[in-house]
């Protein structure tokens, strides 16, 4: 079952804002309404909106003043908002923009562009966010690989591998494990073949992000 998305109305003006909120819920969300820009930031964490409509000139605390406050909460910057004012002009749009509105409609306004502008955010939203999670789970699957290679590898292996990404010379190296450089090259060349690297260097950032992500883990 698909959730209702959650939007917060503020408006001044009551008769706007009941009618308003009746057509978004013929439009099957849920809304939450409230006259003032105070109540609204009393009330966002409880209401916890997918998106909020706002008024620019209202008593107490303006819409400006209101994004201001949104965008400066790391819990709650990220929340879509629209500003539904008579002020029109194209600064008042561009300030609206610049402290991080999301759209832009001036009164008097058809109630399908509204509806338009708002499931197009969404839609964003939701291509936005399914980007992110198919890049989280590309990277959980690149460090499940890093991690088998590495557990797979012995002891020795390992140590060796250690040296190579201090920046060690196999001649340095055999004489640390107590072997011949013949050995040494042998592992080396080894090593490249299990982690799929192509040279020393390669190697080496494999193996400085295998230790960072263990580092963050731990």
């Amino acid at each position: 079952m698909i959730m209702k998305k959650t939007i917060l109305l503020i408006d001044d003006d009551i008769h706007l804002l009941n009618s308003m909120a009746s057509y978004l819920i013929s439009e099957d969300f849920k809304v939450h309404i409230t006259t003032n820009g105070y109540n609204a930031l009393q009330n966002l964490t409880i209401i916890n909106p997918d998106l909020i409509i706002t008024d620019i000139i209202m008593p107490h605390i303006d819409g400006y003043e209101l994004i201001k406050r949104i965008r400066s909460e790391q819990n709650q910057n990220n929340i879509p908002i629209i500003f539904l004012t008579a002020k029109g002009m194209t600064p008042d749009r561009i300030l609206g923009y610049n402290l991080g509105c999301n759209a832009y409609l001036t009164k008097p306004f058809y109630p399908e562009e509204l509806t338009s502008i708002i499931n197009n955010i969404f839609k964003h939203l939701e291509f936005w966010q399914q980007n992110i999670n198919i890049n989280k789970n590309i990277q959980i699957i690149q460090d499940k690989k890093e991690n088998s290679v590495f557990n797979s590898m012995t002891s020795k292996e390992y140590n060796i591998l250690l040296l190579v990404a201090k920046g060690y010379t196999n001649k340095e190296i055999a004489q640390k494990v107590k072997s011949s450089v013949r050995n040494i090259e042998k592992y080396v060349s080894r090593l490249l073949n299990k982690t799929k690297t192509r040279n020393r260097t390669e190697l080496t950032k494999l193996t400085l992000l295998n230790d960072l992500n263990k580092s963050k883990g731990e």
